[in-house]
């Protein structure tokens, strides 16, 4: 058995331009605007809180919650989640119980998941709420791991950014990492490079494990 653990932000939901266009939206009118390029070198990858007190040297509540709001207006559809990758989560749920372990609030993850089908196949989901530390630190994986009663070895990692590699690195987990916002240069400390979330790389991890 191997199971897939799945980051969701720019994963499982192919939401990473989205994402950079909702906190800039919301930066600016804060009085600090983020360029495409600070977004993807200094926040992307880190939970929403992380993201607002990184950018603006403050916690702000309220400005993560009008994210939040923003989020499920323009995605909670499903429409980030695309056909193949739908595929891929349910032949992973095939080898093993699925998680998805995000920095975003569960509130932005489970109507994505639900539209697109796959709410039922994902076993467990740790969000921002969840955890003390988000991404790069590893509380999230580790409590994925507990919540499924599994040890490391027997599961593998999926994610998009350097703080999401690093974070199931620190896990003691394998992670296959997604170059479609980051190059691979950027992506190192991953022990698979892949351009998306398809089956053939579920075949490829669990066939690896």
């Amino acid at each position: 058995m191997t199971s897939v653990l799945f980051d969701f932000n720019g994963t499982i939901s192919d939401d990473e331009p989205l994402l950079c266009a909702i906190f800039q939206e919301l930066f600016a009118a804060a009085g600090k605007p983020v360029s495409d390029e600070e977004y993807f070198d200094r926040l992307a990858g880190l939970s929403d809180p992380e993201i607002v007190a990184v950018w603006l040297g403050r916690a702000d509540p309220a400005l993560v919650d009008r994210k939040i709001a923003r989020y499920r207006e323009r995605a909670a559809d499903g429409s980030t989640v695309d056909d193949e990758t739908r595929r891929a989560v349910l032949l992973a749920a095939e080898h093993g119980p699925v998680a998805v372990v995000s920095g975003a609030a569960r509130s932005e993850i489970e109507p994505v998941l639900a539209a697109a089908g796959l709410r039922d196949t994902v076993h467990a989901i740790v969000s921002m709420e969840d955890v003390p530390r988000g991404k790069p630190e590893p509380d999230g994986y580790l409590q994925a791991l507990e919540l499924l009663g599994l040890r490391p070895e027997h599961a593998v990692a999926v994610e998009d950014s350097p703080p999401g590699v690093a974070a199931a690195k620190a896990a003691g987990l394998r992670c296959a990492a997604l170059t479609r916002s980051f190059s691979a240069e950027r992506l190192a400390g991953a022990d698979l490079l892949a351009g998306r979330v398809d089956r053939e790389l579920i075949r490829r991890l669990v066939s690896s494990a």
